[in-house]
């Protein structure tokens, strides 16, 4: 087994999950990627070497906020740690992400640099 990071990305949005897999992956990281968050949630549960979730707050059907509480809710998944992404940057949301369970935060666009620093805190 290898020390390589594997990397959940949850966005509704494919052209999201193309762009930070290229980065990602080129930075040496494993990517794997659902494009629900239930969808996400369910790979989180059938592959244990998930090491973060970023997850998209912005989503159909079921948001960020409401996949951060059935992630922790789950025993078997609630210490992966979640990096909220969002494009609303409004104020407060950094705030609002951390408080529903999020470990972290970022905006999009994503800065990469600052990225792969929160990911190297986990």
């Amino acid at each position: 087994m290898s020390d390589t990071k594997t990397i959940l990305i949850i966005d509704d949005d494919s052209r999201n999950i193309f762009a930070l897999s290229a980065v990602l992956k080129a930075k040496g990281y494993q990517v794997v990627s659902a494009l629900s968050a239930i969808e996400g949630i369910t790979r989180l549960k059938n592959n244990k070497n998930i090491s973060v979730v970023l997850l998209d707050i912005m989503m159909p059907d079921m948001d960020g906020y409401q996949a951060i509480a059935a992630i922790r809710s789950s025993e078997q998944i609630s210490k992966i740690p979640i990096i909220a992404v969002t494009a609303q940057a409004m104020v407060g949301d950094r705030e609002k992400s951390l408080e529903a369970g999020a470990d972290d935060y970022i905006s999009k666009p994503i800065d990469v640099d600052a990225l792969l620093a929160l990911l190297a805190k986990y």
